[in-house]
């Protein structure tokens, strides 16, 4: 007999339910500190999972309790959201997004994990991994930006960057793929709210990063909050039980979020504790995070026959699995047992500093405002992100310190010693007070440049943090149009650096700026970073993942949308698009600028019968005409203009990057599987047919900077519905 199935048969139904119980815990100066509840529940096996505690001293305490003072000696599991870093920040998820760079994303996840562990860690909820369309929903800032196939890849990399070649390496987490499924479409952008859509659309655009996590082998999943289409996802069985376990093949541990059992009585599905209880069981969910419904519902659920013994072993055993791949009965102290050296600990920081550095997008860069020029004497840094340090890091920043962060100003000092900063925040991010807008004004008097920066607060993103109005918060609109004002008349070109968790809409800024840069929020380095970019010491590379509206009535916008009888750009007035706004984004997936100028040329589409799916090999040249190296990023989308199911006007399928010096050509290589062009039927199946496909090639989203080449694709049923490929058609 195993271990685990000796523990089975040796536990109560009170110690089962325990491995079943996740609760908040701290640490306070009279020591562990377990909500709702004492050390004692430990002891006696009541809990048997914990959150929200960090550091070695306090989690070895709480784990010795559990191993040495408990009955049977089960260790606990220990999580905490280890969103995008642990002490060390690296940029918001969106922000990282803007890299395109899967090798980087699972990199920073590997040096989180490692460094959450020395905290004593072993499990983090994330990678956040919603599809989001909506920008005035806060979560947008957690996840991967509008696209489910960036979506994939990032689920593929922050898989394996936490969760390493093993689980039970002292360095490693597991890794807790959330928020399943849909929860980036809530009702009006509502945090929490209602989804409904279609079964397409759930399978299309928000299941396949979860995919890609099961396939990556994700140790454990979260359900989302809300319901969709009337049913909630910690109650829903259709998707977690039949869709993650029976099609899937998920046999990981799927842990509520923060009392989504007890609100399925709020949902309006449960009449009380016990029945809520009994939903979340029967759908799949093993761990239920704070709400006590299991410790309390499910010992009256089982002497009502609504649930059995077996099922409740299910689940525990799929607990105690994942604390044996984590090597917890081994070594419960193995995590938080190191001190890391100094190098790796500056080594990360100096990650930090890149990684952010390369998520900056430049949406515009007129007159070459950047980079600020070599002679600057006088700079002017206004605005109250000018000197924040701590809002830097953004949401979910649970371990950060005000100390460990740099500010836009105390980066701009390092990089440019002999310059002379001059600084004012002018107004507060939230704030209605104007009074600080006319001493502000004063330091601008003649200057060199002026760096605006603005932006919203850090906690205006992330969780609870939805904005009906997703544009400049308090008077910081006041003070801009003070500082354009004052520019204008000493021509002295404003760059604004933007803070945000979400594309805002504010088209007047970007009309008025001469240079402006998303800047997110970029984590510990911030400033740092900031200061890297504007002095031309590094080229900004981020592309947006996410399409920046010019009007909130644009939203939900996305750049897949699939093709209308009557497109916006025809001339005919009974056609798609608005009577009071142009229907074009203010900014398109993808958009970002460099210091390098490119053009692209000599688009070639290859077919390669090289297995049988069939590749297609895509090659184009580019030649960067700037005057400085940079580094392009090149997407490949596709359209299959003609097919049983309408498809989107664009789908990417994949991504290339080149580094090139001034005056330099280079290629870019990629390759697309022909078996990848299929879309679901009419019942849901992937569906593969023959006929024509575009492929685009480009540096956006937007198709008139794309160049077209074309495939036919013709059935093989030799092959069971996989392709064979022909001749390419080029067409500018």
């Amino acid at each position: 007999m195993n271990r685990i199935d000796k523990l089975i048969g040796d536990m109560t139904l009170a110690e089962k339910l325990g491995q079943l119980t996740m609760t908040a815990a701290g640490y306070a100066v009279t020591g562990p500190v377990i909500a709702g509840d004492s050390t004692d529940a430990i002891r006696t096996g009541a809990i048997g999972n914990l959150l929200n505690l960090v550091g070695p001293g306090p989690v070895r305490e709480m784990q010795r309790l559990a191993v040495e003072e408990s009955r049977l000696g089960i260790p606990l599991l220990i999580g905490l959201d280890v969103i995008h870093g642990h002490r060390t920040l690296f940029p918001i998820p969106l922000a990282e997004a803007c890299l395109f760079d899967p090798q980087a994303w699972e990199l920073t996840a590997c040096e989180a994990a490692k460094e959450a562990a020395c905290d004593g860690l072993a499990m983090t909820f994330a990678p956040n991994l919603d599809v989001s369309r909506d920008p005035r929903w806060g979560r947008t800032a957690e996840g991967p930006g509008e696209d489910p196939w960036v979506g994939s890849q990032l689920a593929h990399a922050k898989v394996r960057g936490f969760q390493g070649a093993s689980l039970a390496s002292s360095d490693t987490l597991a890794a807790c793929a959330k928020h399943f499924c849909a929860y980036g479409s809530v009702t009006a952008g509502r945090e929490y709210a209602t989804v409904d859509i279609s079964e397409r659309t759930l399978r299309e655009v928000h299941l396949p990063s979860f995919v890609a996590a099961v396939e990556a082998g994700v140790a454990a999943i979260m359900p989302a909050f809300m319901d969709l289409a009337g049913v909630p996802m910690t109650a829903n069985t259709a998707l977690l039980r039949h869709y993650l376990r029976d099609q899937l093949g998920f046999d990981g541990v799927l842990v509520s979020d923060y009392n989504a059992i007890g609100e399925l009585i709020r949902h309006g599905v449960a009449a009380d504790l016990t029945a809520a209880a009994v939903l979340a069981l029967k759908a799949g969910v093993d761990i239920d995070m704070m709400s006590d419904a299991y410790r309390c519902g499910l010992p009256v659920a089982l002497e009502r026959g609504l649930v059995s013994m077996a099922e409740i072993d299910v689940a525990v055993r799929r607990v105690l699995g994942l604390k044996e791949r984590l090597g917890l009965f081994d070594d419960p102290y193995r995590r938080g047992s190191k001190i890391e050296s100094p190098e790796a600990v500056a080594q990360r920081r100096r990650l930090a500093r890149s990684v952010a550095t390369r998520a900056m997008v430049l949406l515009k860069n007129d007159h070459d405002t950047l980079p600020l020029s070599d002679t600057l004497h006088r700079l002017c840094v206004i605005g109250p992100l000018a000197d924040a340090a701590g809002e830097m890091p953004g949401c979910w920043s649970t371990c950060a310190v005000p100390e460990g962060q740099v500010s836009v100003v105390a980066g701009l000092r390092e990089g440019l010693p002999q310059t002379r900063i001059a600084t004012a925040p002018g107004v507060d991010i939230e704030g209605g007070d104007r009074s600080g807008i006319a001493a502000a004004l004063e330091l601008c008097n003649g200057a060199d440049a002026i760096l605006l920066c603005l932006g919203e607060s850090a906690t205006m993103s992330g969780e609870a943090a939805s904005r009906a109005f997703p544009d400049l918060p308090g008077q910081q609109r006041a003070l801009a149009e003070a500082v354009f004002e004052r520019a204008r008349a000493q021509r002295i070109r404003v760059t604004v650096i933007l803070f945000s968790g979400r594309p805002l809409v504010v088209p007047w800024l970007a009309e008025k700026a001469d240079a402006l840069v998303a800047a997110w929020f970029l984590g510990s380095e911030a400033g740092n970073a900031i200061s890297d970019v504007v002095t031309g010491r590094a080229s900004p590379s981020g592309r947006t993942p996410i399409t920046w509206p010019r009007a909130l009535g644009q939203v939900p916008i996305f750049y897949s949308e699939r093709p209308s009888g009557r497109p916006a750009d025809s001339n005919d007035r009974f056609a798609s698009k608005y009577l009071d706004t142009s229907s074009e984004p203010l900014y398109p997936f993808g958009h970002g600028l460099s210091y390098g100028r490119f053009t692209l040329a000599n688009l070639r589409v290859t077919p390669q019968l090289v297995d049988e799916d069939g590749t297609i090999a895509i090659s184009v040249d580019l030649t960067n005409e700037g005057k400085r190296a940079a580094e392009e990023t090149v997407f490949l989308f596709t359209r299959d203009k003609l097919a049983t199911v309408a498809r989107p006007k664009l789908e990417l399928k994949a991504v290339g990057k080149i580094t090139l010096q001034p005056g330099e050509t280079g290629t870019v290589n990629m390759n697309l599987r022909a078996f990848d062009l299929r879309f679901l039927g009419l019942d849901l199946a992937p569906v593969f047919e023959p006929g024509d496909v575009e492929i685009l090639v480009g540096p956006c989203a937007d198709r008139s900077r794309l160049l077209v080449g074309a495939v036919c694709l013709t059935a093989k049923p030799a092959l069971k519905g996989a392709a064979q490929v022909s001749g390419p058609a080029m067409k500018r």
